[in-house]
């Protein structure tokens, strides 16, 4: 009978349909795991590998990548509607371009008042919760070449505004933002020559050093800024608000993983400006790999 063509046969049925069976009961009830989102472009790429080696090696958590997600609106939408878990992100950059608030008027320090704004709103709206900042701040940053800025004396935003029209050159997102572009113009009354070209963040310092254009929109803490002959014009009418970096997470994360919060803010306050800058340009300017610079920053803290 076990020889029969039929028998056989069905035998092969039935041991498909249970290993079928199997694969899904696995999928279902698989080992948990969280899923680090990050932005498109180096500093997020780099925080969001630091955050999922700070899981896996604390919490000994599987961690999926969804890293290079694209701009903010999509990293934030992706962490609301719960494909990711959490991700990085900037004070300034919630209250202007996610909550759309207008940017706080410019003088006295707004770091903590700004923090405690977005932190509230997102728990009410989303239920995100926003960890304590890692200890940078990363705003914009409007940079000429050096010999500009010396040749022409000028060290301010303002001294800027009194020279020639500039040849600008912006990220995508700036070209939109509340905080961006045209706020910018207006506060300091820049004069333009041609409208500023847009383009990936990570052209925007060959452009600079091949002329292309005169003046960028940066950020303070990219690695090429302490390794190329660029001057970082002060913003001395303070447009720009602060941009504290610190981790996004779903609440219901926070309440499966009851340790996530402990093993994420063990890096709150260890990532200055200065290191910051550091860890980007062992990317950007020496190109390591990501998951080997992360490491090792990790590796340092131990």
């Amino acid at each position: 009978m076990d020889g029969t063509p039929i028998f056989a046969a069905l035998k092969a049925l039935t041991v498909t349909a249970v290993a079928l069976a199997g694969l899904a009961l696995g999928a279902c009830s698989g080992q948990p795991h969280l899923v680090v989102g990050s932005k498109n472009f180096t500093e997020q790429v780099l925080l969001g590998e630091i955050l999922a080696q700070q899981i896996e090696r604390t919490l000994h958590l599987p961690v999926e990548h969804k890293l290079n997600l694209g701009g903010t609106l999509l990293a934030h939408q992706a962490l609301v509607q719960g494909d990711i878990d959490l991700y990085p992100e900037y004070t300034g950059t919630a209250l202007t371009a996610v909550l759309k608030q207008a940017p706080p008027r410019a003088g006295a320090d707004q770091t903590a008042a700004v923090f405690q704004e977005v932190a509230a709103a997102y728990l009410r709206r989303w239920r995100l919760v926003w960890l304590q900042p890692m200890g940078f701040n990363d705003t914009f940053a409007m940079i000429v070449r050096g010999e500009t800025a010396r040749g022409e004396h000028l060290a301010t935003l303002s001294d800027a505004a009194r020279a020639h029209p500039w040849r600008m050159g912006v990220g995508y997102e700036f070209r939109q933002r509340p905080d961006g572009l045209e706020g910018l113009l207006g506060a300091y009354h820049l004069q333009t020559a041609g409208y500023p070209v847009s383009m990936d963040l990570g052209l925007l310092y060959a452009a600079l050093s091949s002329r292309k254009v005169d003046l960028i929109a940066a950020n303070s803490t990219d690695g090429l800024a302490s390794a190329m002959d660029v001057t970082v014009l002060a913003d001395d009418r303070h447009y720009f608000p602060p941009y504290q970096c610190a981790v996004v997470v779903r609440e219901a994360t926070l309440a499966r993983y009851p340790k996530l919060r402990e093993t994420l803010e063990s890096l709150s306050g260890r990532i200055t400006d200065a290191v910051m800058r550091r860890l980007n340009y062992e990317v950007d300017g020496r190109h390591r790999p990501v998951p080997e610079v992360a490491a090792g920053f990790l590796g340092s803290l131990r």
